[in-house]
């Protein structure tokens, strides 16, 4: 099958039908220059992180172990701010990344309530999360504006995963950035979530929904989502048999990219990411034809053993030289 054909249906049928996912989105409004959009919504996100304090429930074993509020401070007030917690060496860690995208950085603040003990997602895994999610408005009363937060959506017993691929973009590049817990049977036949990671993305519009808005949230609106990171399942998005986050060059981030812009995920340089195409070395055989085994398994990721601790990306055999893909 030609390699954009497939990439084209891939990218109909993954598509989710959540709250946060791409697809929910529809265009209404006219679009804005982004860098200076930006700029409207870091002003919107620093003055939240300057005037809000937050509560956090530590509950280990409960369903509210990890809930955060949020609460504007009073004229006078001496609660410690969000921001207060910039860079601290202790939790709650108010940090930033910046995110290239648009042609210009955008700074993504998360704040890092407890890192988690497990594994990591890629931002093409799926991931089963509790959260909440806002968004920031400026309202006038009375001549008066006034930055408020509107809550959205809730979910506090997650029963799906959803691919961090097809939400937002803010999603993809938080949700990494922190780890899953631990997992207990009940007598009821429930599970216990301990140890996870849990944060609060503050998301600029342009990582979210951007001139689009999505049910309830206007557009332009900047994103406040608290969230706990309980599970994660490794996708394989071009399902040849090797999960995406094993196709990535070692940062934990898969992207697509611009044509004409040189991508380290893209072995064969054609434009295609290895994660989303079939034929990672362009020879017209399918990766997923090239891990095969006679005996109908598949080849592996890893050190080989005959290589003296040569780690390969994949390989046709157990040799140190060719047939393999590097």
């Amino acid at each position: 099958m030609n390699k954009f054909k497939f990439y084209f249906i891939l990218t109909i049928t993954t598509l989710s039908l959540f709250s946060c996912s791409k697809s929910d989105t529809v265009a209404d409004v006219p679009l804005r220059e982004y860098a200076t959009q930006h700029e409207t919504d870091k002003t919107d996100i620093e003055e939240y992180l300057k005037t809000y304090y937050i509560t956090v429930t530590d509950h280990a074993g409960f369903t509210d172990d990890q809930d955060v509020t949020f609460t504007k401070i009073p004229t006078g007030g001496l609660q410690p701010t969000i921001y207060s917690f910039l860079d601290s060496a202790t939790y709650p860690k108010l940090l930033s990344k910046e995110v290239s995208l648009h042609d210009i950085k955008y700074k993504l603040y998360y704040l890092v309530l407890r890192e988690g003990v497990g594994a990591s997602p890629c931002n093409v895994d799926g991931v089963l999360a509790a959260y909440k999610g806002d968004y920031l408005a400026r309202k006038t009363v009375e001549t008066v504006t006034t930055l408020s937060a509107t809550t959205f959506e809730t979910v506090k017993y997650p029963q799906q995963f959803l691919s961090l691929f097809t939400t937002i973009t803010g999603w993809g590049e938080g949700f990494p950035l922190f780890k899953t817990g631990t997992t207990s049977s009940n007598t009821d036949g429930t599970v216990s979530f301990n140890n996870f990671g849990a944060g609060v993305l503050f998301i600029p519009s342009g990582l979210a929904y951007y001139n689009n808005g999505a049910g309830s949230i206007p557009s332009y609106s900047p994103l406040v989502f608290s969230f706990k990171l309980y599970e994660i399942q490794r996708l394989d998005q071009d399902q040849d048999g090797i999960p995406s986050y094993q196709e990535d060059n070692g940062d934990g981030f898969l992207r697509v990219l611009a044509t004409g812009v040189t991508n380290p995920d893209d072995t064969d340089k054609d434009g295609i990411p290895d994660f989303i195409d079939i034929d990672d070395d362009a020879d017209n055989f399918t990766t997923k034809l090239e891990l095969k085994k006679p005996d109908g398994t598949y080849h592996t990721f890893g050190t080989v053993p005959s290589c003296s601790g040569q780690t390969v990306k994949r390989y046709l055999t157990a040799s140190c030289k060719p047939p393999y893909i590097n």
